[in-house]
C-alpha cells in the first residue's frame, strides 16, 4: 500500500501528536504496571492488531521475495533498538516530567544525522553540526536549570534519544527492501518478547505480572488500563510504526524528520493541559534551544537538496551523489 506524499506528511504529523499525548498516558500507565510488563503487553498487542493487515495486504506488498531469515534476523535487531528505546524512556519517565521526556527523546532528530556520519559516513552539512550544538546546549538548561546536575530520569531519556537516532539509521538501510507490514508487526513481537524475558530476570516477583495472567488480566480490563492500551497498542504502535515506515518510501528525508520535531512540543502541550507541569524560564531557553537544534539541522539540509535512493528515505539525512 503506497501513500501519497500529502497523506503521509498528515499521517505523520498525526503520528506526533498520538506520540506526544502518549507520553501521558505511560506516566499514568507506570503507576500500575513495570516498565518491562507494561512494553511486552503494549507491544504484543500491537503485534496482533498488525497481523490482519498483514493477511489482507501483505501479499500485495512485496514485488520479490524476501528469505524469510533475512527478514526475521532484521526485525529481531531493529526490535532490539526499539526495546532499548522504550525501556529507557518509560524507566525514565519514573523520575523525570513528562515535558522533559518529551524534549530529551526528540534529541533523537539531530542525533540521527551525527550517528549515519560516525556510521556510514554519510555526508553532514554545518547545519547538522550546529543543530546538534545547539540541542546540546538546550539539552543542558533544560535539564539542570545552568547548573551541572542531571536527574536519574533525564539520564535514562537521553539513552533512549541514542536508541531511536540508531534505530532510524539502521532501519534506512532496510526499509525499502522489505515488506512494510511484516517487517513492523515482527519488530513490535520482537519488543514484546525482549521485554517479557527482561520482566522475568531483572523485575521482582510481586512485578511480574506477566506471569501472574488472572491478576494481569483483572488489571487490563479496568476502563482506565482498557483505554491505555488501546492508545499505546494500537494508536503509538501499530498504527503509528506503520504510518512511519510507509511514509518513508514517499517523503524527502528532512521533510520526515523535521515532522518528529512537533512530537515534544505536542508532549508539553499535553502534559500542560492534563497534569498541569509548567517550565521555568530555563525549561523554556533549554526547549527552545533543542526545537531550535532539530529545525537548524533539518531546514539546513533539506536547502542541499540531496538525491537520495528510495531505500534509504529516512529520517537521517543521505549523503548528496557525486
Amino acid at each position: 500500500m503506497t501513500l501519497s506524499a500529502r497523506l503521509a506528511f498528515w499521517l505523520l504529523v498525526l503520528v506526533c501528536f498520538i506520540w506526544g499525548v502518549g507520553f501521558v498516558v505511560v506516566d499514568q500507565a507506570i503507576n500500575h504496571l513495570s516498565t518491562l510488563t507494561l512494553n511486552s503487553v503494549r507491544f504484543a498487542l500491537a503485534a496482533l492488531c498488525l497481523l490482519p493487515l498483514h493477511l489482507l495486504l501483505g501479499k500485495r506488498e512485496a514485488e520479490e521475495p524476501v528469505p524469510l531469515m533475512t527478514l526475521l534476523l532484521v526485525s529481531l535487531g531493529l526490535g532490539f533498538l526499539l526495546f532499548l528505546g522504550f525501556y529507557t524512556q518509560t524507566e525514565g519517565m519514573r523520575y523525570t516530567t513528562v515535558s522533559n521526556a518529551g524534549f530529551i527523546t526528540g534529541l533523537c532528530v539531530p542525533l540521527t544525522p551525527v550517528l549515519g556520519w560516525l556510521l556510514f559516513r554519510s555526508r553532514a552539512g554545518w547545519s547538522v553540526w550546529v543543530g546538534a550544538a545547539a540541542s546540546t546546549l538546550g539539552l543542558y538548561w533544560l535539564t539542570s536549570g545552568g547548573e551541572l546536575s542531571f536527574n536519574r530520569g533525564d539520564l535514562w531519556v537521553l539513552c533512549c534519544a541514542f536508541s531511536f537516532a540508531l534505530h532510524i539509521v539502521m532501519t534506512g538501510h532496510f526499509a525499502g527492501r522489505l515488506p512494510v507490514i511484516a517487517l513492523s508487526a515482527l519488530q513490535m513481537a520482537a519488543v514484546a518478547l525482549y521485554s517479557a524475558v527482561a520482566s522475568w530476570w531483572l523485575d521482582p516477583p510481586e512485578q511480574q505480572l506477566l506471569f501472574q495472567f488472572g491478576v494481569l488480566l483483572e488489571l487490563l480490563l479496568s476502563w482506565e488500563m482498557l483505554f491505555v492500551l488501546v492508545w499505546l497498542s494500537l494508536l503509538s504502535s501499530a498504527f503509528a510504526y506503520w504510518v512511519q515506515t510507509s511514509s518513508q518510501s514517499v517523503l524527502p528525508a528532512p521533510k520526515v524528520a523535521l515532522i518528529f520535531a512537533l512530537e515534544p512540543v505536542f508532549a508539553h502541550a499535553a502534559a500542560a493541559l492534563v497534569l498541569d507541569e509548567r517550565l521555568l524560564w530555563q525549561g523554556w531557553l533549554g526547549a527552545g534551544l533543542i526545537i531550535a537544534g532539530m529545525l537548524i539541522a533539518e531546514l539546513g539540509e533539506s536547502r542541499q537538496k540531496p538525491k537520495l535512493h528510495p531505500a534509504d528515505q529516512m529520517a537521517a539525512p543521505q549523503p548528496e551523489s557525486d
